[in-house]
């Protein structure tokens, strides 16, 4: 059944990197909302394909780095689903290292994945959007986007430009009563959090006022607002999702 606060009955959503971790408790989320959803995945087609039979979804392999094949996932959606009303850009990659041994190909390949699909999805939506005078956009940044992280200069790089381009990208929409937001998760548990050390967790939790990691789910809930009516009058929003860690 589906609820009524925040509903997206008939709404159509692609969800980039939708099959695993955060992404798939988004799909769910949108699912469980009412929408029509799209899965997007660039491997493990088998994850990809039970989570859309679990959910009645539609997976759509595509690599969003590249633009062409940006374009296609779009047009491929929107064939299948009908015109998108919610583009969530959650696809991202880690390369982690420090910068002094950090080689061109993992600065490159983070921020093509991180950023540069982001902007190729979002371009692909944006003109039926403005078209139509409505929709939303929400991109996935990160704490480390905001306050750095050790290691992962490339990957706060990709995600503060996130940042910039979700506040530019909402100023140039609004007009058409199209909106652009963003999350910006902490540290949620998911595989790339249980590879850490365990002092590097304590640390962590030590420096959270709420004092737990996050789970997928704490992220897939403010998305889901994001997206529906009761968040009409948001745009240009960047909400952190991170249990304190970053006040």
């Amino acid at each position: 059944m589906t609820e009524s606060f925040a509903s997206l009955q008939g709404r159509t959503a692609l969800v980039t990197g939708g099959a695993r971790g955060i992404g798939a408790a988004i799909s769910r989320e949108l699912c469980r909302a009412g929408a029509s959803v799209c899965i997007n995945y660039r491997s493990r087609s088998d994850t990809a394909d039970e989570l859309a039979a679990e959910l009645g979804a539609l997976a759509i392999q595509a690599d969003i780095s590249d633009q062409e094949a940006a374009r296609a996932l779009v047009e491929q959606a929107e064939a299948e689903l009908g015109p998108l009303d919610i583009l969530v850009n959650n696809a991202g990659i880690t390369r982690d290292t420090l910068v002094v041994r950090m080689t061109d190909d993992d600065w490159s390949s983070v921020l093509d994945a991180n950023l540069t699909g982001s902007f190729y999805t979002s371009r692909a939506v944006a003109r039926g959007m403005l078209r139509r005078r409505a929709g939303s956009i929400v991109n996935t940044t990160s704490y480390v986007g905001i306050h750095g992280n050790p290691g992962q200069t490339n990957y706060a790089a990709s995600k503060a430009g996130i940042i910039g381009f979700t506040k530019a990208l909402a100023h140039e929409l609004g007009a058409r009563g199209v909106r652009v937001n963003a999350v910006a998760p902490g540290f949620i548990s998911t595989e790339l959090t249980d590879a850490l050390p365990e002092e590097a967790k304590a640390a962590i939790l030590q420096a959270t006022p709420l004092g737990r990691l996050g789970v997928p789910a704490d992220v897939s809930g403010c998305v889901r607002f994001l997206c529906s009516d009761e968040a009409e009058f948001i745009t240009g929003a960047v909400i952190l999702v991170d249990g304190g860690l970053g006040m």
